[in-house]
């Protein structure tokens, strides 16, 4: 069993803020047939899919496929973070779905003290309350530090790093990064998905992916790391096959036992999953 963390489909892109006709290889709608068959070639069995859009009716829609796709474990999906009461609304009205997290796009907002602001931790809070891990994307340099603030300060939050924090793609600018990683990693609720390890699509070059996968087993260790594909944003450059070739190169000297976690055990626990 392989479980992509990290998987979105969406059906209209006009209901995407952030999705303009600039990024033409994606500005379309995606079914989940053809998201399965893309990362069933990459080698995993399931997916948790994960929020777009900053809205109900995109979360709505892929708690509807999750219900009637066995193959789809769960959906992170999206409440208002500085919105406490309307957050604990959605959250009731939730219950008994396949709801195994929630995210924001908060790399979108300017403010990187966002998840420090005393709504936004009441927030955060019922989150903690009902076992429901935070997402965090695209974090570093901006919001990482909050995350990790965040993580240390609310008994119970656990968050998950979407895509390492997005690393940089230079040897040079690698220690700021790993600096930051590893301090969220010294929160023991914390998770990470080696996952979006590319810029516009285009992979990190090898020694740079080689840098990063390093600083995140050395941080996180294979017991909190969880693979995913972030497709079908690879498909802005290159595609998921380098990437998957680079991940499979990565996890071959490891053990069965790390293996196992790294591609299934690690998001079961994170996201409470039925494997």
């Amino acid at each position: 069993m392989r479980i992509d963390a990290h998987l979105h489909v969406w059906q209209d892109p006009a209901a995407l803020d952030w999705l303009t006709a600039e990024l033409a290889p994606i500005h379309r709608g995606f079914a989940p047939t053809e998201a399965r068959e893309a990362i069933a070639a990459a080698g995993f069995d399931r997916a948790v899919l994960v929020q777009a859009a900053d809205s109900d009716a995109d979360s709505e829609q892929l708690l509807a496929l999750a219900e009637v796709h066995e193959w789809i474990a769960g959906v992170v999906g999206w409440v208002p973070l500085d919105e406490p009461s309307r957050a604990q609304r959605r959250l009731d009205e939730l219950v008994g779905r396949p709801l195994v997290g929630v995210r924001a796009l908060i790399h979108d907002q300017p403010d990187d003290r966002l998840l420090d602001r005393p709504v936004v931790r009441e927030t955060l809070r019922l989150l903690a309350e009902r076992s429901l891990p935070l997402d965090v994307p695209d974090a570093w340099p901006a919001h990482l530090p909050a995350a990790t603030r965040a993580a240390a300060e609310l008994e119970g939050l656990v968050v998950v790093l979407d895509h390492l924090g997005k690393p940089p793609a230079n040897l040079d600018e690698l220690p700021r990064w790993r600096e930051a990683l590893a301090a969220l990693a010294a929160e023991s609720t914390t998770f990470a998905k080696v996952s979006g390890l590319h810029h516009g699509g285009r992979a990190l070059p090898d020694e740079v992916f080689d840098a990063v996968w390093d600083a995140a087993l050395d941080a996180f260790g294979p017991e909190r790391l969880m693979l995913g594909s972030d497709w079908p944003m690879p498909l802005l450059g290159d595609g998921l096959e380098p990437l998957a070739a680079q991940l499979e190169r990565a996890i071959a000297s490891l053990s069965r036992a790390e293996r196992h976690d790294l591609e299934a055990g690690t998001a079961a626990r994170a996201y409470r999953l039925e494997v």
